[in-house]
C-alpha cells in the first residue's frame, strides 16, 4: 500500500476494534475518566475512539519499515530541539532518552538511527515469540539496538558508558514507586532514575506526535532534573512524569488509554 493507504486502513481497523474490543474499549473509557472527569462523557468517547484510531495508524506506520527510504522519512517527519540531545551527548556519559506510549515513538528511534545517532532501545518482549521476531526485526531494520526489559541493566551500563543512547518508554503499571500522574498515583518503575543516578547520564525528554496524515513531529526538549524533596530516583520520575502529562495533555488522543495504567494503584486501595 501507499502511506496514506495504509494510514486509512489503519485507522479503519482502529475504529473497527473500539466497536468490537469490549475490554480495550471499556479500559481507555475507565483511564479517561480518570485523566479528564471534567469532560462530558460524549468527548471522552470520542477521545477514546480516536486513540484506537492512532495506534492504528502508527501500526500500520511502523509496518511500513523495510520499505521506507531515509529520504522519505526526512520529508515526512520536522524535528524541533536536537541539538539538546546533541550537547548531552558531548558530555561523553550517555544519554537516557526518555518519551512514552505517546505519539509515535517508533518513528522517532528510527530517525535517530538513521540520522547516525547510536540507539538502544528497551523493550518488552511479546508474548508470541513469532511477532517478537518480526517486530525485532523491524526495529533493527535501521540499526536500533533492541534490549529486552527483563534482563536489560547490564546492556544499559555499557550502552551509557560507550556514549550512547538508551530509549526507554516508563509509563507503564508497575509497582516500584507510585507517582502522581493525572492526579492519580501510578505505579512505575525508578530504573530511569536509578540509572541517572549511578551513571551522571542526562535525562533527555522526547517525543514524536503526529501533525497530519503520514506526517510527524519529533520535539527534543532540554535535560531532565530531580523533583526536589525526593531521593535521586524518585525525584526524577516525579519529574519524568510531570512531562509526560504536559505533552499527553496537548494531544491526548495519542496517548496508550487502553493500557491498565492504574491497575496496580487500584490493587493497593490507592484509588478506585
Amino acid at each position: 500500500m501507499s502511506p496514506d493507504a495504509a494510514g486509512n486502513c489503519g485507522a479503519n481497523l482502529g475504529r473497527l476494534l473500539f466497536k468490537v474490543a469490549k475490554s480495550r474499549r471499556e479500559r481507555a473509557l475507565s483511564n479517561l475518566n480518570l485523566a479528564f472527569p471534567e469532560l462530558p462523557e460524549t468527548e471522552r468517547t470520542v477521545l477514546a475512539q480516536k486513540c484506537l484510531e492512532h495506534f492504528g495508524m502508527i501500526t500500520a506506520d511502523f509496518l511500513q519499515v523495510p520499505k521506507r527510504s531515509h529520504d522519505y522519512l526526512q520529508s515526512t517527519i520536522e524535528v524541533e530541539g536536537v541539538e539538546h540531545m546533541e550537547a548531552a551527548l558531548a558530555q561523553g556519559k550517555g544519554v537516557i532518552a526518555i518519551t512514552g506510549h505517546f505519539g509515535n515513538w517508533e518513528r522517532m528511534s528510527t530517525y535517530f538511527s538513521l540520522r547516525g545517532f547510536k540507539m538502544s532501545v528497551v523493550a518488552r518482549d511479546a508474548d508470541d515469540q513469532g511477532v517478537q521476531g518480526i517486530v525485532k526485526d523491524m526495529r533493527s531494520y535501521t540499526g536500533t539496538k533492541v534490549l529486552s526489559r527483563g534482563s536489560a541493566a547490564r546492556e544499559m551500563l555499557r550502552t551509557l558508558k560507550n556514549g550512547e543512547i538508551v530509549g526507554i518508554l516508563p509509563d507503564q503499571n508497575a509497582d516500584e514507586v507510585f507517582i502522581p500522574f493525572f492526579g492519580h498515583p501510578a505505579g512505575t518503575v525508578l530504573g530511569p532514575g536509578v540509572m541517572h543516578k549511578r551513571t551522571g547520564a542526562p535525562v533527555i525528554p522526547v517525543v514524536c506526535t503526529r501533525i497530519g496524515p503520514c506526517r510527524y513531529r519529533t520535539s527534543v526538549f532540554p535535560p531532565l532534573e530531580p523533583v526536589p524533596g525526593y531521593d535521586v530516583e524518585e525525584g526524577m520520575m516525579r519529574a519524568i512524569h510531570e512531562f509526560l502529562e504536559r505533552e499527553i495533555r496537548k494531544a491526548p488522543e495519542q496517548y496508550l488509554w487502553f493500557h491498565d495504567r492504574w491497575r496496580n494503584a487500584r490493587k493497593r486501595g490507592l484509588i478506585e
